[in-house]
């Protein structure tokens, strides 16, 4: 492992955050393809390992792989946050697929109104606005966080499940 790659788990490991790229950068003194290098040197390490590198946009984490998050909770008993509903797990796989994506259109997909149920998503930090749309009004554009990797055990958006036939059915849609 190289001493970037070694200084990157080190940082990552010791931050209860998830970092930018730039932050690793800046720490390290080194460029972003050395620190992008260093990274993906890193995940590969890591593979087979009871941590996991998550990457989200420019962020990187470093996070329980989710196989043992369960003697992680029993070890640490953690705060628990209620669960999700139905209507907040259909939400997000909206939002995780078609990001980013404006409520209307989240509406148009489940047929109901979800303004409340996009509000509890982000008050539980699993989507955030991403930007403006540029229609009537510029409506808020939803996309996932961080968080969403953490919670759902994922290392990127790279590794969402391969959508079945209806959910084909309903990005083509979009």
């Amino acid at each position: 492992m190289s001493d970037t790659s070694a200084a990157l788990e080190a940082i990552l490991f010791s931050s209860n955050r998830p970092l930018k790229v730039r932050e690793l950068q800046q720490a390290t003194d080194v460029d972003r393809n050395g620190v992008e290098g260093a990274l993906e040197q890193l995940r590969e390490r890591l593979e087979g390992r009871g941590v996991m590198l998550m990457r989200h946009h420019d962020e990187v984490h470093l996070a329980t792989r989710p196989e043992h998050a369960a003697a992680v909770r029993r070890a640490l008993r953690p705060e628990v946050s209620g669960r999700l509903s139905q209507a907040a797990y259909e939400t997000l796989a909206i939002v995780a697929y078609q990001q980013p994506v404006s409520r209307s259109r989240v509406e148009e997909v489940r047929g109901v109104n979800c303004e409340s149920v996009l509000s509890n998503l982000e008050l539980r930090d699993l989507i955030t606005e991403v930007g403006r749309g540029a229609g009537p009004g510029q409506p808020k554009l939803y996309g996932t966080t961080m968080r969403f990797l953490q919670v759902m055990g994922l290392e990127s958006l790279d590794h969402l499940p391969a959508p079945s036939d209806g959910e084909v059915v309903a990005r083509a849609k979009g």
